[in-house]
């Protein structure tokens, strides 16, 4: 007589085996940054660097936070490579007329469009070939650094065969439900590409804020493997670039860049359509890991409704907050290393938040990216 299949039983046992997922995850790789010791790397180097913008039309950015990067508190040699893109506003003069004040400061003007290359890529390129230093140190026109040690912050960390440093681009705390969710995804973001290089395993970095030596960039032959792709100018070119003995990280606060975020919903919802597009041409290790950690973490409170629903509500109450906990612990502190501690308040419900991110974001990995790097 064939036994009759106990579908509550099932359904319990998804769950525990989606939240054991989930707690690998948060006990293996992200507990690496929650308490990640960042001890101090000793006496400063003060080594050459060549800090690198591009901007495009972006003459009311550049007089906000060039600033910043111009005063850094930094004795060695540098200089400031800004890589004037076809602007047509007044971008030009604005960097003319700080020159005169800040000799660091060079501009390469573009004055045509590069062919069959969409995006950043061709201006970021000639940028890096135009560095006198092999630290390159990068970073957008609508970012500012977060102190005057930005730059040294970031520079401390290339010794013992380090050549690529992670660092965290942060936005400026606003008011509004939008700025606390852009903050929080930024955060989740940083929480798996910081903690996946903790682990020996590096699959990306944002060009807010990123520094590489520029052998690395010519070994890779630039960004020729994916020159056909408007963006990835910082994820692909780290997922190709990055090992687990030549790339480190970068979390003291004073290393931060900050930016605006996105005001409306739609210019956000752009800008991830833009970010996600590039995410299927990462190495299969680093799409599996991401991918198992997306579906465990898409299907944690569908699992855990059926199973209060059709199991023992205590004992499925009791995997859950098993799970809440650790995860908890883990979100506050790493919120704390990344300045965001104010969104910890808000955990559960970001938590929550994330189920319908991935189901409004999942086209996006198939979606054909958009020829504009703006």
């Amino acid at each position: 007589m064939i036994e009759k299949i106990d579908w509550s039983e099932i359904i319990f046992g998804a769950f525990c085996i989606i939240a054991l997922i989930q707690i690998i995850y948060y006990l293996y790789f992200f507990r690496r940054l929650a308490f990640y010791p960042n001890h101090p790397t000793g006496m400063p180097r003060q080594q050459p660097v060549s800090v690198i913008i591009c901007a495009r039309d972006e003459a009311a950015n550049l007089a906000k936070n060039l600033p910043g990067v111009l005063v850094q508190d930094y004795s060695g040699k540098q200089e400031l490579i800004l890589v004037n893109d076809n602007s047509i506003d007044e971008s030009k003069y604005l960097i003319e007329a700080l020159q005169k004040d800040f000799p660091q400061l060079q501009m390469l003007e573009l004055k045509q469009e590069a062919r069959f290359i969409p995006g950043k890529k061709f201006p970021l390129s000639m940028g890096i070939k135009m560095a006198k230093y092999d630290i390159v140190l990068l970073t957008d026109a609508d970012c500012v650094p977060a102190s005057e040690f930005w730059m040294q912050k970031m520079t401390d960390k290339f010794e013992r065969g380090i050549e690529i440093v992670l660092g965290y681009g942060a936005y400026y705390k606003r008011k509004g439900l939008l700025n606390k969710i852009i903050r929080f995804e930024t955060f989740h973001t940083a929480l798996q590409y910081l903690s996946y290089a903790l682990a020996g395993v590096p699959y990306m970095g944002v060009g807010r804020n990123l520094a590489y030596k520029r052998e690395v960039f010519f070994r890779q032959k630039g960004f020729s493997a994916h020159n056909h792709v408007p963006g990835g100018d910082d994820d692909l070119f780290i997922n190709a670039a990055a090992t687990s003995i030549n790339t480190d990280i970068s979390i003291d606060k004073e290393a931060f860049t900050l930016s605006e975020p996105k005001k409306t919903w739609s210019e956000w919802w752009q800008q991830k359509q833009r970010h996600f597009t590039t995410a299927k041409f990462y190495k299969a290790k680093h799409r599996f890991l991401l991918g198992l950690y997306a579906f465990s973490h898409f299907w944690f409170y569908p699992l855990f409704a059926a199973a209060i629903l059709f199991f023992r509500w205590e004992i499925a109450l009791g995997v859950f907050l098993l799970r809440c906990i650790i995860q908890g612990i883990i979100w506050y502190k790493a919120m704390d290393r990344l300045n965001e501690k104010d969104l910890f308040k808000w955990f559960w419900a970001f938590d929550i938040f994330m189920f319908f991110y991935y189901l409004i974001f999942i086209s996006a990995l198939w979606r054909k990216p958009k020829a504009n790097w703006k």
